[in-house]
């Protein structure tokens, strides 16, 4: 049996969070999930989280992890809010984090512990990890940030921010740690899976002024990603990355976002 996905969307910024699970086990795990953020009051938010809970009370699922794709710069993590909810779960992400937490602790007077902590665990690149009976891997695909990775679990491909839909092209490059051309690279390791991979993406903004959507494929990504599709270099594709992240605004709730995010939404 294959992955079941479910996705939630957070219109604020733009983010889809998903539970998936298992079917024969029922072991879950919820990937990106968001808190509501006010910047007047700086309080935090569990309305996002609403749906997402009911659904895994609906579905009798076993929370068995918690896993971020990096430590985002346009919403608050509700990954420690969560595991409040669901001590026995994993909060996990990759090791890159280390490198993004000594960059911003001190910026933000935070004390993180060199060993990565607040998270359970930090993966390492192609590192293999069970949900259920599904065999799930972690690919490392720095260039947006240092610590992004992309999880695939079964035949579904979640790239956090790396890859959008087609029409929306690839993240950003321009935060500290950013690299366009190892964001290229990267995202090479993601299209060399099969055609057939779904993949899901992280942000959508409806380009066009389309409904947004979440959901394409391997194959999609290799004939129509308007950045970096088939026969696109690594020189083109940076020149194009470097004069769009020229013209980006720094996401407006970056400051709480990233100081939060990086002790694990805390």
């Amino acid at each position: 049996m294959s992955l079941h996905v479910a996705a939630f969307f957070h219109p604020d910024s733009h983010t889809f969070s998903y539970v998936v699970h298992d079917p024969a086990s029922l072991q879950a795990a919820v990937i990106d999930p968001v808190l509501d953020y006010d910047p007047d009051t700086d309080a935090p938010g569990e309305a996002p989280l609403q749906a997402l809970r009911a659904h895994i009370d609906a579905q009798e699922l076993q929370v068995r992890w918690l896993l971020e794709t990096h430590a985002h710069a346009d919403h608050v993590s509700a990954g420690r809010r969560l595991k409040q909810q669901w001590p026995q779960a994993t909060l996990a992400m990759g090791e890159g984090i280390t490198q993004v937490q000594r960059t911003f602790a001190p910026r933000y007077g935070v004390d993180v512990p060199a060993n990565g902590a607040p998270f359970d665990h930090l993966f390492v690149d192609s590192e293999h990890f069970a949900l259920g009976e599904l065999d799930a891997e972690v690919i490392a695909v720095p260039g947006h940030t240092p610590d992004s990775v992309a999880y695939r679990i079964g035949d579904a491909l979640f790239t956090g921010d790396s890859l959008f839909m087609p029409d929306g092209g690839t993240a950003r490059c321009d935060f500290p740690g950013g690299d366009a051309g190892l964001l290229y690279r990267s995202i090479q390791r993601l299209l060399a899976l099969p055609d057939a991979t779904r993949v899901f993406i992280c942000h959508d903004y409806g380009p066009g002024g389309r409904e947004v959507a979440n959901e394409t494929t391997i194959g999609a990504q290799r004939a129509h990603n308007i950045h970096l599709r088939d026969g696109v270099s690594e020189a083109e594709f940076v020149t194009t990355r470097q004069a769009r992240d020229a013209t980006l605004a720094e996401p407006k709730l970056m400051h709480p976002s990233v100081k939060a995010n990086i002790q694990g939404g805390a």
